[in-house]
């Protein structure tokens, strides 16, 4: 199982997803407050295992929030953000080199959605 490890410093927090081997699946936006990022934790366990995937490599490809995104960025790699209710992004990838990967990377957000949460060491 992974877990969610948590940064907290004087600027703020964030969180990433880790899997069971040690790999990041998924990166936080940087919140203001420690309680805010525990919310955000809190969000990706309700939303990750019920979004679907929209995936915006292809036409015609649209969900309603929340919902995981598949897309390419400049450097034409694959990534995923995963999107609360109100639109809000929640978890974001690192950059995938197949579409495959990334989908990979989605189910094992939804497999590790129910993890447990460490802080890091500071």
């Amino acid at each position: 199982m992974g877990k969610y490890v948590m940064k907290v410093n004087e600027k703020g927090a964030s969180f990433n997803l880790v899997a069971g081997n040690g790999e990041v699946i998924g990166r936080s936006e940087h919140y203001t407050t420690e309680s805010a990022c525990v919310n955000g934790i809190e969000s990706v366990k309700k939303n990750a295992p019920v979004a679907p995937v929209e995936d915006q490599t292809k036409e015609g490809s649209s969900e309603k929030n929340p919902k995981f995104e598949v897309y390419k960025d400049k450097a034409g790699e694959f990534r995923f953000r995963l999107k609360a209710r109100n639109g809000e992004i929640i978890l974001a990838s690192e950059g995938y080199v197949s579409k495959a990967g990334c989908l990979n990377g989605i189910d094992s957000v939804k497999r590790n959605a129910e993890s447990e949460v460490k802080k890091a060491e500071a």
